[in-house]
């Protein structure tokens, strides 16, 4: 990858599974989260995100109906306001547009 990392694109929320918006409305409102890893610093090791001071971006759990384990979907919150969906385990993140 060649530039500056950058999340791969914009998804609209309306378009997200289910229990992202259950994530998201969690968030929202403070808890409570379903896994203890939740609001955890997200430290951005794979460098995809902009890169920012730690603190910045924190992780959640999207559930994964039927996983036996967390899965791999997570909502990445940064400090801006800015909501990142993946459904890989980090490997792609695209920011979530709340107007649609």
């Amino acid at each position: 990858m060649s530039g500056a990392p950058s999340p791969t694109g914009t998804v609209c929320r309306s378009t997200l599974p289910p229990q992202a918006a259950d994530t998201l409305q969690l968030i929202a409102q403070g808890g409570p989260f379903p896994y203890r890893q939740d609001g955890q610093v997200f430290r951005n090791r794979e460098h995809v995100l902009p890169a920012r001071p730690t603190g910045y971006y924190h992780e959640y759990t999207v559930v994964t109906p039927g996983a036996p384990t967390r899965g791999a979907r997570r909502i990445i919150a940064a400090q801006n306001g800015t909501d990142y969906y993946t459904a890989d385990h980090y490997a792609t993140f695209n920011a979530i547009d709340p107007r649609c």
